[in-house]
């Protein structure tokens, strides 16, 4: 006789535990919070992961091994590296859907820094992310989008202002996130365009 199907995946309780951390913040979460969210048992929760920090590494574990992924799903739905990057930026942005959410990823961000074993999956993630910004970058310079530039410090750049500009945007709240960190990227990237044709005016 077959094992019972499990009615919700691991998958499906991560996506549900990154809506709490998003509400409440890794610290105030609880494994109830998120069987509840999940509309699960807290003892399914602790069966499958062992207990909160077990989730909580499972998240991260996650986030790191999907960033290649989520790249190629960038690239594929644009036609132009460049608008690749932008949408890279505007992907980031939907962590900040509020000050309040920021705050609270940042509240990871801080187990990231103190933690070992999550320092190691915060690494992972932040290597592979500047990794495909490297890719996009050079893609966009044989496209002739971008001036021929060394690929590694822009990506590092890059990087750099996307998560600075986001907590840029929760100090001075203006507008939208996705609009503040799309001004900052395009004023980095401005002296790396590639000239264009007469004829062709810039979008």
């Amino acid at each position: 006789m077959s094992p019972r199907p499990r009615l919700k995946s691991d998958s499906d309780i991560v996506m549900a535990a990154t809506r709490v951390i998003e509400r409440l913040g890794p610290q105030r979460l609880t494994l109830a919070d998120v069987a509840q969210e999940a509309g699960l048992a807290p003892a399914t929760l602790v069966q499958r992961f062992g207990s909160k920090r077990g989730l909580l590494l499972e998240v991260a574990r996650r986030g790191a091994s999907g960033v290649r992924e989520e790249f190629a799903r960038i690239r594929n739905a644009h036609g132009s590296p460049l608008r690749a990057l932008e949408a890279v930026a505007e992907c980031m942005a939907q962590l900040a859907k509020s000050p309040e959410a920021l705050a609270n990823g940042l509240a990871f961000l801080e187990m990231d820094l103190a933690d070992p074993d999550f320092h190691r999956l915060a690494l992972a993630h932040a290597r592979e992310f500047r990794k495909q910004l490297g890719e996009m970058v050079h893609a966009a310079v044989r496209a002739g989008e971008l001036r021929r530039c060394n690929a590694l410090r822009l990506a590092n750049a890059l990087q750099g202002i996307i998560g600075g500009s986001m907590l840029n945007w929760a100090i001075h709240r203006e507008g939208k996130a996705a609009a503040f960190i799309l001004a900052d990227l395009d004023t980095l990237l401005q002296p790396y365009r590639a000239p264009r044709p007469l004829g062709h005016p810039r979008r």
